[in-house]
């Protein structure tokens, strides 16, 4: 992860910025095309799989492990303190689930390695059953 204030990385970043705008005046690229103009070069050849996934491989995504829910009014709220308890709606034992984004991809339960908490996937949702339940109202 960069830090925007560290100026090694701003330096990181400022290289690659060089480099890529090096690529495309050595590319031969019109400044149409950099202005955002439409280029059309080459219909035919549709990209690789490989180079799609490449382009989203670094994006930043919030992984959460779910243990349980519940719905409690505000004035409870207002009264927790240390040693407080919140009972969820999960039963002890049963699998937590594992969210991108927000959206449920998988289920598995805690593991403890080097004293430090994981968890091991039991259950990977299908990518259709992943869409249905987005679909849900």
């Amino acid at each position: 992860m960069t830090n925007e204030n560290d100026p090694k990385d701003q330096d990181d970043v400022a290289d690659d910025w060089a480099q890529a705008l090096q690529e495309q005046s050595s590319s031969g690229m019109s400044g149409d095309f950099a202005a955002g103009a439409p280029h059309f070069d080459n219909v035919d050849s549709a990209p690789t799989t490989q180079n799609d996934i490449s382009m989203v491989l670094d994006i930043p995504v919030q992984l959460s492990v779910e243990l349980g829910r519940t719905k409690v009014p505000i004035k409870y709220i207002l009264q927790l303190g240390q040693g407080s308890i919140v009972e969820l709606d999960a039963l002890a034992g049963e699998p937590m689930d594992v969210l991108v984004n927000g959206y449920l991809i998988a289920q598995g339960e805690v593991v403890v390695v080097n004293e430090k908490f994981g968890i091991r996937l039991t259950d990977i949702v299908t990518p259709s059953e992943r869409l249905r339940r987005v679909s849900k109202p």
